[in-house]
């Protein structure tokens, strides 16, 4: 039991992990875009990648391994209504995670490589927005995710 707990506890706070680092990076890289400030975008957009790498991802992986063995754990088979909806909205966050860490990486570029007195080019708004628009449903779908995994209802397939 102390190890179900343990491994349970790791699960939640890699999930309030990933959950927090995503809300806070997309707030700060959302209102450094909004200000106009070149410095400011630099500095977000640098460390917007950087707290990916080192929070996100790793949640990232802790996520489904402890939530597999979890399950496993209490006897819940992966097929089972609630998990295999987290599971799968699990996946679809990931399908927007994956190519907005891509889209940061080229909005820190841009911004990095455009002189301070210049203005940014306009494929960097447009990144910007693809960016924030891949949040959404990454957001939604972890708190989607988070009420699946406290309610555990029946969900029949």
């Amino acid at each position: 039991m102390a190890d179900y707990l343990l491994l349970k506890t790791v699960h939640i706070l890699s999930s309030t992990l990933l959950f927090g680092t995503g809300v806070g990076t997309a707030f700060y890289g959302w209102m450094a875009n909004r200000s106009g400030d070149a410095g400011a975008r630099r500095v977000v957009n640098r460390n917007v990648v950087l707290a990916d790498w080192l929070f996100t991802t790793p949640a990232v992986i802790v996520q489904p391994v402890t939530g597999v063995w979890l399950a496993h754990i209490a006897g819940f088979p992966l097929t089972t209504g609630w998990l295999a909806a987290s599971i799968a909205l699990y996946l679809m966050v990931g399908a927007c995670w994956l190519p907005a860490v891509g889209i940061q990486i080229r909005i820190r570029r841009i911004a990095h490589a455009t002189a301070a007195d210049l203005p940014l080019p306009a494929r960097y708004f447009q990144l910007s927005r693809t960016w924030f628009l891949l949040g959404w449903p990454a957001f939604i779908g972890v708190i989607v995710i988070f009420g699946l995994m406290a309610t555990k209802p029946e969900i029949a397939w």
